[in-house]
């Protein structure tokens, strides 16, 4: 019988994110008769508990260094050389790099990076090691010429690519980017079933969960723009359930800058444009999935045109119609799977919302079909096998 392939995965995020998750149900839905991974995580995490828990070797290496190229010229240079910078903490990881090379080239077949900020890593690394690295590209980069500088190294040394969806490729190679090898592989979803949040529960309104944290780009503070629409038409039947860290950076434009400065969050730019009646911010949640199993639906209105993030997918297999915005309707489809706005339109989207709170039989049925489609793009068995078949593929150039 063939041995299992040897795989070390690098995380960033030990759980908090996405990507961590995601990469947790690939490797929960791997045949352990196939593949022996082991997960390293930069932060200490609820992931490493439950990695713990399956058997798989997990351990917590803080030292690891990440860096991805922001949207502004300005801020690319201060998070690469301030004092608290990428070069700084890179010098810094010089122990942990010596070990991570020592092991690998003695006990991995394959190394996993689990997210593309971690392209300085593999670039030291592979002059280090022979084992073939393989990538999950998991954001779309800003246009800049720090993302083509990461798309040129990411393309010199990784062999093989897994991207979240076709757009993510796309992305990739106009950067630039030009994969030796590679395969869309979409996250794997497992559908919960947790008990939903009493307090939200008990509340009749039509509610509309965001389960992110605040950014710029995730363009949560657009629903101040949905909830002002919703006051003018007189509808308080709808409730924005807000669960995630909703500070406000200083650089933000206008108002929301301004609050920012003060050291506000989201939540006192809507006290301050009087909408706080339309929200509730839960802060950090442990369990999301209590905060989606008490709501009606999701909204993203994403900047980054990516309707497809880990709280949309994990939202549509609970069932959940879901209001975003971008051009692709893989997963979120207009009168379908939610509402797919391209581009954003705070009018139009109220008088959705304010449709759909009157006509719970479909969002019952949108949300049937959410969860399908999920379950049809998503299966973990099929996206494991897909993402062991790229690591047994990858190979050296000669």
């Amino acid at each position: 019988m063939t041995a299992p392939l040897r795989v070390l995965c690098l995380d960033i995020e030990g759980g908090f994110g996405g990507s961590s998750r995601s990469l947790y149900e690939s490797v929960r839905h791997m045949d352990k008769t196939q593949a022996a991974v082991e997960v390293w995580c930069r932060k200490d995490g609820p992931v490493v508990a439950r990695y713990t828990a399956l058997g798989i070797p997990c351990r917590v290496e803080p030292a690891m260094a990440h860096w991805s190229a922001l949207p502004r010229f300005s801020r690319n240079l201060l998070s690469l050389l301030s004092l608290s910078g990428y070069a700084r903490r890179h010098a810094r990881s010089r122990t942990f790099r010596h070990r991570l090379t020592r092991e690998v080239n003695a006990r991995f077949d394959r190394v996993h990076f689990n997210h593309e900020a971690l392209f300085g890593l593999a670039a030291w690394l592979r002059r280090r090691t022979r084992a073939p690295f393989t990538l999950h590209v998991r954001t779309n980069l800003w246009p800049s010429l720090f993302a083509r500088w990461q798309a040129r190294a990411l393309s010199r040394d990784i062999d093989a690519f897994a991207f979240i969806t076709a757009n993510e490729e796309a992305t990739f190679r106009r950067h630039g980017g030009r994969p030796r090898a590679g395969a869309v592989i979409h996250n794997i979803v497992t559908p919960p079933d947790p008990a939903p949040l009493p307090e939200l529960a008990a509340d009749a309104r039509f509610k509309i969960a965001c389960v992110s944290a605040y950014s710029w780009t995730r363009g949560l503070d657009r629903l101040l723009d949905v909830a002002d629409e919703l006051e003018r038409m007189d509808r308080h039947d709808v409730l924005f359930v807000m669960a995630g860290r909703m500070t406000l950076s200083r650089s933000l434009p206008g108002r929301l800058g301004e609050i920012g400065r003060r050291g506000g969050t989201l939540a006192d730019a809507a006290q301050a444009r009087g909408l706080a009646a339309h929200f509730r911010f839960l802060g950090h949640v442990t369990e999301p999935e209590r905060v989606l199993a008490a709501c009606d639906a999701l909204a993203k209105p994403t900047r980054e045109d990516n309707p497809w993030g880990r709280d949309i997918l994990e939202a549509m297999a609970m069932g959940l119609p879901v209001l975003s915005v971008g051009t692709d309707a893989t997963f979120v489809e207009t009168g379908v799977t939610g509402v797919l706005q391209s581009p954003f339109d705070a009018v139009a989207l109220a008088g959705d919302i304010a449709r759909l709170a009157e006509d719970r039989d479909r969002v019952r049925r949108m949300g049937g079909a959410a969860r399908a489609r999920v379950a049809a793009l998503c299966d973990g068995i099929g996206r494991a096998r897909d993402l062991l078949d790229l690591w047994r593929g990858a190979a050296r150039p000669e």
